[in-house]
């Protein structure tokens, strides 16, 4: 069935943003959706300024969120906005995320999706509420291999899971201390706009999620110690947790962002009673599998063999990296479905994209690990 180009909004990603153009491209990757209208700065002048470089209509730029919301709401069936797009900083999420959900917008909103578990929460609510959808910008779990990886966890091929490894490690803290990049970033180190986390709400719920897309372990306990070797006192910047998974597999969670002269470091390992599997980020194109012998066998995108997920998932001929916007432009394109069947009215399968759940777990783990780094008691439930 053709299905009409959607009509997206967005609020933040103005002139000299990094992520906001990221998702514009993915979002427009597979000519599916389009940004039609947006609130791209709290500088009313550089909103309009991002929306002459995308050819806007300027009586769909708005100089703030709330009024873009009532607004567009308002407009014919035939005009009004789809979804919306929220590449803001982290405090502000969840208050733009519940007006759109209550003005009746489907949501895609960058990690965390709140400050606190408790605004998680009442996001969840809400979207059961007012029957919308909700996609968390976890983009890890868009690439191939990643989704190759899943397919042969959840097939049996490692047999049953004992560990996870994962580590997210990267050096920009000590970059932009040294004077590089002073400008970049800045607004992460003030828990008044960044929650009460640095480390952890950035990568570590980024790791935590991709180990839980391929191996579908929930945690049920675990034992943090967080650091804040350079970001100053009030923020961590280094994290390491030990991990007890429901059904008894154990785990390693390392996230740190004072590693001198990392990039952006996410490995994960899985190691099964009867293979082991490795993918990194920094090489998305290869998932590496070793069996009890010691036998190491490389698999490649796009590759005859692979499963169908990561063979749909492949956007490009093996050997030519999709990279990350093909990754955000997976996402998009099952939310996009779900948008489609909603609409509809038709049952759909489950959708492949991160959602409020995702959300939820990711603050539940942060305030977990916060909390079990600051008590005597270390070990703590996750709560679900």
């Amino acid at each position: 069935m053709e299905h009409r180009k959607l009509r997206a909004g967005m609020i933040g990603g103005g002139v000299g943003a990094f992520i906001g153009p990221v998702h514009r491209m993915a979002l427009a990757l597979d000519g599916a959706a389009e940004i039609t209208a947006g609130a791209f700065s709290r500088d009313l002048g550089k909103s309009r300024a991002t929306a002459e470089q995308l050819h806007l209509d300027p009586q769909r730029v708005y100089a703030e969120y709330r009024i873009m919301a009532r607004t567009e709401a308002g407009l014919p069936e035939d005009r009004r906005l789809d979804f919306v797009v929220i590449v803001t900083p982290n405090s502000s999420h969840y208050e733009i995320a519940r007006t759109f959900l209550q003005h009746g917008f489907h949501v895609v909103c960058e990690k965390p999706a709140a400050t606190s578990l408790e605004q998680a929460k009442a996001l969840r609510t809400l979207i059961d509420q007012n029957r919308r959808l909700f996609m968390i910008a976890h983009a890890y779990t868009g690439y191939p291999m990643v989704k190759q990886a899943k397919q042969m966890a959840a097939s049996g091929e490692l047999g049953e899971i004992l560990k996870v490894v994962v580590d997210y490690v990267q050096g920009w803290v000590p970059f932009r201390l040294q004077g590089e990049g002073k400008g970049e970033k800045g607004w992460k180190f003030d828990p008044e706009i960044s929650g009460p986390s640095l480390t952890t709400a950035d990568i570590g719920i980024h790791a935590e999620n991709l180990a839980r897309y391929v191996t579908g372990l929930e945690i049920e306990e675990l034992c943090a110690d967080t650091s804040s070797f350079l970001a100053g006192r009030d923020l961590e910047d280094d994290a390491t947790v030990l991990i007890r998974y429901r059904g008894g597999a154990r785990g390693l969670l390392n996230a740190s962002q004072m590693c001198t002269g990392e990039h952006n470091g996410l490995v994960l390992r899985v190691y099964g009673s009867r293979k082991s599997l490795i993918w990194k980020q920094e090489q998305p194109e290869v998932l590496l599998l070793r069996d009890l012998n010691r036998f190491d066998t490389i698999l490649h995108k796009g590759t005859a063999g692979l499963h169908q997920p990561a063979l749909q998932a492949s956007r490009l001929p093996s050997g030519h990296p999709d990279g990350l916007i093909g990754a955000f432009a997976n996402l998009y394109r099952a939310f996009f479905q779900s948008i489609h069947a909603h609409a509809e009215g038709s049952g759909s399968q489950p959708a492949d994209f991160p959602g409020i759940d995702d959300g939820v777990r990711a603050l539940a783990l942060v305030e977990t690990i916060l909390a079990s780094s600051a008590s005597d008691t270390k070990w703590l439930r996750l709560e679900r």
